[in-house]
C-alpha cells in the first residue's frame, strides 16, 4: 500500500500585500486596498521575506474574540514561489509522518534531561527521540541549500547537546528539518549567524544522533512533504543568503 505523503491544507485563505513587520508577533498587510493587522506565525527574524508589496497568504481565524482576525501562513518569493512561514506545520507534518511508521507509541513533547523534545516514539522495546526544526532560509538554489538558524537559537544548541546525550544512552535520535520552501533539499547550519549550532550539530551527529532532511512541496495554502534526505555535514556551504 502506498503510504500518503505528511500534508496540511489552510482552509479559509485570502491573499495580500505585505507592508511592514510591527513586531516579532504582528504584521501589517493590505487585503482588497485595506491595510489590516495580521498574527504572524513565526517569530524568526524572515527578514529575506517579508519585505515590501512581497505577496501573502493569510487565514481567516474562526474565533471572533482574537485581536487579528488574519494568521500569515506563507510568502512569495520569486525565485523560490511560495514559502511556508507556519511555524507550527513542521510539527503536524512529523506528526503524520511518524504515526504512519508503526511506532507503537508516538508521544509529543517528551522530557529528557533539561529538554523538551518535540516527539518520542518506542517500537519492540527501542526508544526514539525526534526534535523537529523548521527551515525557511535559502542560501543556494541552483544546489538545493537552505540555512538554519536564521536567528541565534541557544535552545537549539542545548536541543542538540541534549540529543547527543541521549544517543549515549541508547536512544535512537534524529533532529529533523522539514524544509518549509521549494526546491531546497539540504541544511546547513547558518554559521555566520550562530556558529555554535553548527558545532552541536556535527557533536550531535557523530554522537550517533541522525540528522535528516525533509524537503517539501509549497503552494500559496498548502504544504506537503515530497522528499527525505541524508545529511552530508562534510559539503561546504555557500556563503551567499538568496536574495
Amino acid at each position: 500500500m502506498t503510504r500518503v505523503k505528511p500534508a496540511i491544507h489552510y482552509e479559509n485563505t485570502v491573499q495580500g500585500l505585505f507592508v511592514r513587520r510591527i513586531n516579532r508577533f504582528v504584521a501589517e498587510v493590505q487585503i482588497d486596498g485595506n491595510t489590516e493587522k495580521v498574527h504572524v506565525k513565526n517569530t524568526g527574524r524572515l527578514k529575506e521575506l517579508l519585505v515590501p508589496e512581497a505577496k501573502v497568504t493569510l487565514q481567516k481565524t474562526s474565533n471572533p474574540n482574537r485581536k487579528t482576525a488574519y494568521d500569515l501562513i506563507s510568502v512569495y518569493k520569486p525565485r523560490l514561489k511560495w514559502v511556508n512561514i507556519d511555524s507550527l506545520a513542521p510539527n503536524e507534518l512529523m506528526k503524520q509522518q511518524l504515526m504512519s511508521l508503526n511506532y507503537d507509541l508516538v508521544k509529543p513533547e517528551y522530557t529528557f534531561g533539561d529538554s523538551r523534545f518535540d516527539f518520542y516514539m518506542e517500537r519492540d522495546g527501542e526508544r526514539y527521540l525526534t526534535e523537529v526544526k523548521g527551515c525557511t532560509l535559502a542560501t543556494d538554489l541552483e544546489r538545493g541549500i537552505g540555512l538554519f538558524p536564521d536567528a541565534p537559537t541557544e535552545r537549539g544548541v542545548k536541543h542538540l547537546n541534549e540529543l547527543a546525550t541521549a544517543a549515549m544512552k541508547g536512544y535512537h535520535c534524529t533532529i529533523a528539518f522539514v524544509i518549509q520552501m521549494n526546491g531546497i533539499h539540504r541544511v546547513f547550519p547558518n554559521d555566520d549567524t550562530q556558529p555554535a549550532f553548527g558545532e552541536a550539530l556535527v557533536h550531535a551527529e557523530k554522537a550517533g544522533v541522525q540528522v535528516v532532511y525533509y524537503g517539501c512541496h509549497v503552494e500559496a495554502d498548502s504544504i506537503k512533504i515530497n522528499g527525505e534526505y541524508e545529511a552530508n555535514l562534510s559539503l561546504t556551504q555557500s556563503e551567499n543568503v538568496l536574495e
